[in-house]
Parts: structure tokens; C-alpha cells; sequence
């Protein structure tokens, strides 16, 4: 439905007419631009005299033998006295026009009222507005992007919470920004992805310890310098480690030792919902899984497992209670902090696999869902792998959702094992699945 500015906008015949007068003054604009543009460049015959007397002299250090040297030489100043004026009027005619319409645009605004992305902007501070707002292109026009302006690329849901956004942008400009990871992450779960830009500067780690080096960065849980704790409960690695022995839910409880569980993932196929690293990669020719993403990796241990087998994966996770993506980035893996609702930020038909273990699974609408499983069709390259490991469900969306979802999307299956999640009384599934992106 319509609203009531709409509806008045609609019943308002003098305002229709006005603005059908106003498109028309356009449109005569652009004709007459036109009509003298072709004047300019297509009636001088002696211009196109000079651009072939410039081509060849540019490339024959001796003269030519024409005829009547001196009177074809004061022709050609005067043609390029000419073509010099003419183009002096024609930038001229440019920046009247330009100016015409701007004055056209801002009676447009005046009659209109200020357009929906600046009213949206409407009382916010400066800093959000240069932050969110359109920037003119320094050099005009772009034939790229159809466009003289350019817009950073934030979320769409940012501007529903306006005070939690002026909030995130609060900070002296060129100075430190606030500690607020735990406030910025909840910002962007609520759709506000990705987050703007800011001028200030993260806070380093005091004592700050270098990385170990590969290849024992993948298995060492590093030192406690090496990321600041204030967002976290935990203040230490040994306190994360030890988690897993807590009662209560933690997400990933027991990522972080390394030790531990994490350290047999994916090394054994047990014919069911566990698959082996080792069978997925021989299901295709050999090193020809090279590049892929793990989405919700965790503290990233299948990326760990890939880098052994000279395969390069990027692993998206977010930092819920605990510094995941630091972690990551400290066995020398590459992490990305996004959730699952982002678009994918690749290339399409390029990645050779997307692995996701628990995070694409049904507490994602199933619409996001789907358009989540076409994205990563879509950035698979033909005869790339998706593997879904563990995907959990309630028994009845089994088969009347997920099986036809998939189907749908146009994917090939080389394996697929369900089995019921024992670890309680109802009627919860896990399936696994190996599936191919078609060659065609």
C-alpha cells in the first residue's frame, strides 16, 4: 500500500503537469547539447586535415614533399585557432548545462522534498552522515558504474537502528576507537552488515608477541598478549581451553583445545555423517581442490586440516564469547568476520569447495536458506564441492524441506547419510552430504 503522500502525489494534476514540463526542458537540453556536439566535429573539414597531418608527422623524422608548404601551414594554424575556440565554447556550453541542472535538480528537491536517502540521513551527526552518505566522483562521471556518485557499501537494516549507530560512530576522528566488539557484532546480526567505516584506530595489545611461524602456528594455542580481552568473559587462553569442562552452552565449547577433539576432525570416515578430508579430496582429479571457504569455521581447524593438504581455505566465524577470529588468524589461517546472512564476497565459478559444519542448519529461515545455497552454487566453479557436515533438523523438515530445497537449487549428489541425534529423546536429525556443482 501507497502512503498518503503517495496518494496526494497521485490525485495532484497541477503537480503532474508541472513535472511532465520540467522532463521535457530536460529532454530539449540534451537535444540541443547533441545537435552542436555533431556541428562542431563533423563540419570543419580541415579538422580531420589535422589529425592525418599528425599521425604521419609523428612518425617520419623528414618532411614530406607537399605541395605549397606555407599556405597548407597557415591553413593548418588557423584550423587549430579554431578547433582551440571551438572547444573553449564547447566546455563553456558544458558548465552552463551543468549548472542549468543543478538549478533544474534543486527546484526538483524544493517541490519534491528531499529525497528518501537524505531524509533518512535527516538529524543524524556529521560523522554518520560522511560515513553513509553519497560522495561526488572526483573526476565526474564514470562510464564504469553509470554514475558521477558513489555510495559506501553498508548494511541495509543500519539506518532501522539509528541509536545504536550513532553510538557505533562515536568516537574523536584520527583517534583511538572505544573497545566495543561485543556492541559492533550485535549491530551487525541485526542486519547492520557491513558495518560502516570509521576514522579512528583500533587499540593494540599491550606486550604484543609475534606469531609462531608455520607450520607449528597451526596446533599452538597462542600467547595471551596477542589480542585485547576486555570484550570477553574469559581473559585468558587457559580459561577458554578449560571451558569445555563448564556446565552450560558455549558456543564451539570445545574449539579452543587444540588439543583435544579438534585435533582428530576430519582425519576418519566412519561410512556415516563423519567424512574423512582424505575421501572428499579423492572424489576429484588429484590437487585440483585448491581454494575454498568454511563457513562457521569455529577457531578454525578444517582450514588448519586443508593448509596441511596445500589447500588454501578462508574460514568466516564471529567472535560469540570468545576471540575466534584472532585465534584463527594466529595459526596463520585466514578468518572472516561475517555471518551467514552476507552475500558471499567472491567472484562467481571460482571456489573449488564450501564446507559448513552445524552453522547451515535449520535455525536459518528457509529462505534465507535457500538464496544461501544458490549463493553457493553460485561461487562454485563446475565441479566444485559443497559439504554439508552435520546439518541439523527436525525429522519431518528432512524430507519435506531440505531434500527438495537442494534439489531445487540444482545440485548433483555424490553422498548423502541421515542418522537420528541421539544425545536426546526426540525427533532430531543429523545428515551429512557431498554435493557437486554440475560440469553444465
Amino acid at each position: 500500500m501507497g502512503s498518503s503522500e503517495d496518494c496526494l502525489r497521485k490525485n495532484n494534476p497541477h503537480q503532474q503537469q508541472h513535472t511532465t514540463k520540467f522532463k521535457l526542458k530536460i529532454l530539449l537540453l540534451v537535444i540541443l547539447t547533441n545537435l552542436l556536439t555533431i556541428y562542431i566535429f563533423t563540419s570543419p573539414s580541415s579538422f580531420h586535415l589535422d589529425r592525418d597531418l599528425s599521425h604521419y608527422t609523428n612518425h617520419f623524422s623528414l618532411p614530406l614533399p607537399w605541395p605549397n608548404t606555407t599556405a597548407l601551414s597557415i591553413e593548418l594554424r588557423s584550423t587549430q585557432a579554431q578547433l582551440a575556440a571551438t572547444r573553449s565554447q564547447l566546455a563553456e556550453l558544458h558548465q552552463r548545462l551543468h549548472a542549468i541542472g543543478g538549478i533544474l535538480a534543486k527546484h526538483q528537491d524544493v517541490e519534491d522534498g528531499p529525497s528518501d536517502e537524505f531524509a533518512a540521513l535527516a538529524g543524524l551527526p556529521d560523522e554518520v552522515k560522511l560515513s553513509l552518505g553519497p560522495h561526488a566522483l572526483p573526476l565526474g562521471y564514470s562510464p564504469r558504474s553509470g554514475s558521477d556518485t558513489i555510495y559506501p557499501s553498508v548494511g541495509a537494516a543500519c539506518l532501522r537502528y539509528k541509536d545504536d549507530l550513532v553510538q557505533y560512530m562515536k568516537y574523536e576522528v584520527g583517534g583511538e576507537c572505544p573497545v566495543d566488539d561485543v556492541f559492533a557484532q550485535r549491530l551487525l546480526l541485526k542486519g547492520c552488515e557491513p558495518l560502516p567505516r570509521r576514522r579512528c584506530r583500533p587499540r593494540s595489545p599491550k606486550g604484543y608477541v609475534d606469531p609462531a611461524p608455520y607450520p607449528e602456528c597451526l596446533w599452538q594455542v597462542p600467547p595471551d598478549p596477542s589480542i585485547i580481552w576486555e570484550p570477553y568473559n574469559c581473559k585468558n587462553y587457559r580459561c577458554l581451553v578449560d571451558r569445555k569442562n563448564q556446565p552450560g552452552f558455549f558456543d564451539c565449547k570445545d574449539c579452543f583445545d587444540l588439543n583435544g577433539r579438534e585435533k582428530a576432525r576430519w582425519l576418519f570416515d566412519n561410512g556415516n555423517l563423519d567424512y574423512s578430508i582424505e575421501y572428499v579430496l579423492k572424489t576429484k582429479l588429484p590437487d585440483t581442490i585448491r581454494i575454498g571457504l568454511d563457513i562457521g569455521g569455529g577457531s578454525g581447524t578444517f582450514a588448519a586440516r586443508m593448509r596441511e593438504r596445500n589447500v588454501t581455505i578462508i574460514t568466516t566465524s564471529m567472535n560469540l564469547d570468545g576471540p575466534f577470529n584472532s585465534f584463527i588468524a594466529s595459526r596463520g589461517l585466514i578468518p572472516m568476520h561475517m555471518s551467514v546472512s552476507q552475500r558471499l564476497p567472491f567472484f562467481e565459478n571460482t571456489l573449488d569447495i564450501v564446507h559448513s559444519m552445524h552453522v547451515l542448519s535449520n535455525w536459518v529461515p528457509d529462505t534465507m536458506l535457500e538464496f544461501t545455497f544458490y549463493d553457493v552454487y553460485r561461487v562454485l566453479r563446475p565441479g566444485g564441492l559443497l559439504w554439508l557436515d552435520r546439518f541439523f533438523c527436525k525429522g519431518p523438515q528432512l524430507n519435506q524441506t531440505y531434500v527438495p530445497m537442494i534439489d531445487r537449487v540444482g545440485f548433483k549428489k555424490i553422498r548423502w547419510n541421515a542418522g537420528m541425534k541421539l544425545d536426546k529423546n526426540k525427533n532430531e536429525w543429523y545428515f551429512s552430504a557431498l554435493l557437486e556443482k554440475p560440469m553444465s
